[in-house]
């Protein structure tokens, strides 16, 4: 069962802050952007050979930040489940950007799949089932971010790395853990054999 109801979460804060990163229920531009910076740097061997599925693209603004960095990939798709941050994503990028819920729907193959911020304020059931699905879905791995501490009550979903690394240890090749950037955040890159 959801913790919270997705879209009434999102679509309130669009109307309270418009199409910014707390639009999205980011703390601020500058923690997303350390986000970024972080699946950027893991990508930047392989992007630009690449094609990649952004699920949970919001309005973009991951896309943005890759091509300000003369990192574009060969082929983006933006997968989100809002339409009205949908069409501000497809205005913005000119990518191709769909409705999905990657908890249900059918998922393209990509090479990389990324979530920044994607999984915050699903269930724990949820947010494994979303990463085992782009994980599945993707060629050479996917790329996501999550909130670390103790699991608790409340809006957001927080993990420990080990028990994400524990989850994937049964189908993903290599994971790579990153932490240290940012306090009460951590990235996982899970990798396909190969990579």
């Amino acid at each position: 069962m959801p913790r919270i109801d997705n879209q009434r979460f999102y679509q309130n804060a669009i109307k309270r802050y418009g199409c910014t990163a707390r639009g999205l229920n980011w703390n601020s531009k500058g923690s997303q952007q350390i986000r970024f910076e972080v699946i950027h740097e893991l990508l930047m061997p392989h992007v630009h050979q690449s094609s990649l599925i952004d699920a949970g693209c919001g309005f973009g603004d991951f896309y943005l930040f890759l091509e300000q960095r003369g990192a574009r990939p060969l082929k983006y798709i933006g997968y989100d489940i809002l339409l009205e941050a949908l069409f501000v994503a497809q205005k913005r990028t000119k990518q191709h950007c769909v409705k999905c819920d990657i908890l249900n729907d059918r998922l393209a193959l990509a090479d990389f799949y990324v979530a920044s911020g994607s999984m915050n304020i699903l269930s724990r059931e949820e947010t494994f089932t979303f990463i085992r699905r782009c994980f599945e879905a993707s060629n050479k791995g996917f790329i996501f971010n999550l909130l670390k501490g103790q699991a608790q009550e409340g809006h957001f979903n927080y993990f420990l790395p080990e028990e994400i690394e524990a989850y994937v240890s049964d189908f993903a090749y290599e994971v790579q853990m990153y932490e240290g950037y940012m306090e009460g955040d951590f990235t996982v890159f899970l990798k396909k054999e190969g990579v």
